[in-house]
């Protein structure tokens, strides 16, 4: 398949074969915590990370809660994908889930328990 056949088949509003808004909401929530970050790396304005969240969290909802395009579907009847893996794949995702509980739980004790020792007064 020829690179102007899948350019040719791929709408103009999506990159990547993923709309403009999950687009945004990346671009917003990367911008948020790279200034998040900044802002908890300067001495100050550390505060400044939750009007931060807010903003983000704020651009996020409304993009979510009213978008652009309608919610009518297209007057044509599209193939319907279905997903023959779905179990295969929460089983999976529950083992990997289980495991890393299991590990976590088991590493916990070991920082609980670890060792603090004194430090002497004075040292001559």
């Amino acid at each position: 398949m020829s690179l102007a056949t899948l350019l040719s088949k791929m709408s103009s509003t999506t990159v990547l074969q993923v709309g403009t808004g999950v687009i945004v909401i990346t671009i917003v929530w990367i911008l948020a915590i790279v200034f998040g970050i900044v802002l908890l790396r300067s001495g100050s304005a550390k505060l400044g990370v939750i009007p931060t969240f807010l903003v983000a969290l704020t651009i996020t909802l409304v993009l979510v809660f009213f978008p652009r395009a309608t919610d009518t579907p297209p007057p044509f009847q599209e193939t319907e994908i279905v997903d023959t893996l779905f179990i295969g794949r929460y089983v999976l995702l529950a083992v990997a889930s289980v495991v890393f509980l299991v590990a976590f739980f088991m590493l916990l004790p070991f920082h609980f328990l670890e060792p603090v020792y004194a430090k002497a007064l004075r040292t001559h």
